[in-house]
């Protein structure tokens, strides 16, 4: 079932798989990248062991700027670092830094082109128990419409620290959006990461399924069940970045299977489901079903139970495919 080309991990649908959290993949990229590459400087906004940034800062202290509760004074000084030749990871919540430091995002390091990479960890329902408050689900549609950033939200462990790396090479602005939940690893030091590239996790031929971020693995396990239950082969395209967006393959994989369904812990406006639509609308207008926060805000909650709640576990993707699949088709 799995891509034999991209090494996943093949025992990803066991019950006792091996569980671990995109921000522990943040914390051991971020050594590991600025190991190999000391233009690279930290900074945190009073929220370093969150983040996990301790590795780091006993590595390389004087690299490590601790700005305090001041996301907004964060962005501006990683800008002037960055114009100075180095290359500043600006890390916060993607609650804090996304929302409260917009203006600067926008001003100082994207009109710009400053070599910042914004980091936002706890995406989506995954920081649940602090409430709507601290449950960041409008932050990619903020950085997706601002010119010059890049965006991007990997979907576990591994893939999130490969991410810290690539997006080192690339010159100018970046947002780099994870997970605080542990959920299971889906792909391995194997498998490939290139920042603009869509890859087919699952080959289909009946109805393409798009995904970013954690909620992945929820996709993932629909997939397999709409083909043991239902024999319905759906196509599962992963797409980490969500800008620039691999057009080339998501409108392979839709003409191909004739539908398209895509799955965020986002609104489905403006982040992932609002970049397919628009490609779709103009390029190949096909039916479109996006799963995700329809126009609400979260609330205090376990991941789980509010996963459950709006509809985006692996049993509510599974029948809302099948219901869509059985409209359409």
């Amino acid at each position: 079932m799995l891509n034999p080309r991209l090494k996943l991990n093949q025992d990803v649908f066991l019950k006792d798989t091996t569980k671990r959290s995109p921000r522990d993949g943040f914390g051991k990229g971020m050594l590991e990248t600025a190991e190999k590459n000391p233009a690279i400087v930290v900074l945190s906004a009073d929220l370093s062991e969150s983040v996990k940034l301790k590795e780091f800062i006993k590595n390389f202290p004087d690299r490590f700027v601790q700005a305090g509760i001041a996301e907004q004074n964060m962005c501006s000084i990683a800008t002037g670092l960055a114009m100075e030749g180095k290359i500043p990871y600006a890390i916060s919540h993607a609650a804090f830094i996304a929302y409260r430091s917009w203006d600067q995002i926008r001003l100082s390091v994207c009109m710009n082109g400053a070599n910042v990479k914004i980091c936002g960890s706890h995406e989506g329902f995954s920081n649940g128990p602090d409430g709507a408050s601290a449950e960041p689900l409008e932050d990619i549609a903020l950085m997706r419409v601002l010119p010059n950033m890049t965006v991007i939200n990997p979907i576990d462990y591994e893939q999130t620290r490969k991410a810290v790396a690539e997006i080192s090479k690339i010159q100018g602005p970046v947002y780099l959006r994870f997970s605080k939940a542990e959920i299971p690893n889906m792909t391995t030091e194997e498998t490939p990461l290139k920042i603009g590239n869509a890859e087919v996790f699952v080959e289909g031929k009946d109805i393409t399924i798009i995904s970013c971020g954690a909620i992945t693995y929820e996709a993932l396990v629909a997939v397999k069940n709409l083909k043991a239950k239902y024999k319905i082969e759906a196509e599962l395209l992963v797409s980490p970045t969500i800008k620039p967006l691999d057009e080339y393959r998501i409108l392979e994989s839709v003409k191909k299977t004739g539908l398209a369904v895509t799955i965020e812990e986002h609104q489905i406006n403006g982040g992932l489901g609002g970049a397919v639509s628009e490609l779709l609308c103009e390029k190949l207008p096909s039916p479109l079903l996006r799963m995700g926060m329809k126009d609400s805000f979260g609330e205090s909650g376990s991941y789980e139970d509010l996963k459950n709640k709006y509809e985006l576990s692996s049993h509510h993707i599974e029948n809302k495919v099948l219901n869509f699949f059985r409209e359409k088709k």
